[in-house]
């Protein structure tokens, strides 16, 4: 059975603050095995982590924005004012934890430079000095994508393992469990929030009864952090299409493909993204002809495309042809696909083609799976 029991009367924390002893003289009931959930922000206070700023006008903006660049790791979304950042601990949030309540107008409250840090330290002061060995949970309040409200999440952890991991256990069904992995410590943080909170100022819950209290300090809560590279969702809506649009503007020509068949259905779809267009493309199904015109492409040639203007086209519509060819790369390359542009002799890819009569042929667009 779990109790969570909220710690009153710890009252103002200020720089240089002993949490320590502020935590035992509020709660001289605690004991071995408890899970002490600490709101960061008494932790911030104790460790000095405020910055002066004028109450009110456009000054205190500015030192906030300032601020706010200088936790800021880098900007994963932004909405009017609103900012969702990657902080230098990892943390996606908003403003980068920044917080201005509970504190004198004129100061504003940053996260721990190092919350797990700041946890070991919390949890050796309690056994070097008052003999009780509990694990230590650090929290903030965080939003959640896709769903509304608040929760409390660990951002520090020690003597808590941060994540109970099932993987290769088999559930009573006989199924083996492959990606199953509790964050036990976010769990904890959001139960400690039950009896805190920002009105009633209790910064410090305790939770009783939680089996998983370990003698080391084990990893912290970083080990929860996602690297960018493995989130599916590390940039807002806007930022991705912003990157894909410069990504777009800088595709370069694949020098070979990987030697896998492309479906034929993602080059009609790119085709139709593109719409109707000054130039005419026709894509190769054709089997034979495909093959014959793979040999003018890099090697892996899975599809192949024939932009054509009439013969006689100006160097205006020649032009435009370039911008719509462009377009046709930028909607495969969206689809997951490379492309080259292959500058092949125009006799040579008429005498392959069947391309209505009076048009030409401007090259050869490759279109393959990246190699």
């Amino acid at each position: 059975m779990l109790e969570i029991h909220p710690v009153t009367g710890i009252g103002e924390v200020t720089p240089g603050s002993d949490l320590a002893a502020l935590v035992m003289v509020a709660a001289d009931w605690i004991r071995d095995g408890d899970v002490l959930v600490v709101t960061s922000k008494i932790v911030s206070k104790a460790e000095g982590r405020l910055v002066e700023v004028p109450e009110s006008g456009p000054e205190r903006d500015a030192v906030r924005d300032a601020v706010l660049a200088a936790e800021t790791a880098r900007v994963v979304a932004r909405r009017g004012p609103t900012r969702i950042v990657q902080t230098h601990h990892g943390l996606v949030m908003a403003a980068a934890g920044i917080d201005a309540s509970n504190v004198e107008p004129t100061r504003l409250v940053l996260l721990p430079v190092d919350p797990d840090a700041s946890a070991r330290a919390l949890r050796a002061a309690l056994r070097e000095r008052y003999d009780v060995r509990v694990g230590i949970v650090i929290t903030d309040t965080m939003g959640r994508p896709w769903r509304l409200g608040l929760t409390d999440v660990a951002i520090g952890a020690a003597g808590v393992a941060p994540v109970r991991d099932y993987r290769g256990h088999v559930d009573p069904y006989g199924n083996e469990l492959r990606v199953t992995e509790m964050a036990d410590v976010d769990e904890l943080a959001a139960a400690g929030e039950l009896v805190k909170g920002k009105y009633d100022q209790v910064p410090v819950a305790v939770v009783r009864g939680y089996p998983g209290v370990t003698d080391d300090d084990g990893p912290g809560a970083r080990a929860l952090v996602r690297d960018a590279e493995q989130d599916m969702f590390s940039l807002g809506t806007a930022e991705a299409r912003a990157r894909g649009a410069a990504e777009a503007a800088t595709l370069a020509d694949a020098t070979s493909f990987a030697h896998v068949p492309v479906d034929p259905e993602l080059v009609a779809a790119a085709l139709a993204t593109v719409g109707p267009v000054g130039t005419a493309f026709t894509h190769v199904t054709d089997h034979g002809v495909r093959d014959k015109l793979r040999d003018l492409a890099p090697s892996g040639t899975a599809e192949v495309v024939v932009p054509h203007l009439a013969a006689a086209a100006d160097r205006w519509a020649l032009a435009a042809a370039g911008a719509d060819v462009h377009r046709l790369r930028a909607a495969l390359a969206s689809a997951g696909l490379s492309t080259a542009w292959v500058r092949a002799e125009a006799a040579a890819i008429t005498g392959l083609a069947a391309l209505p009569p009076g048009q030409e042929p401007l090259g050869l667009l490759a279109v393959g799976v990246p190699g």
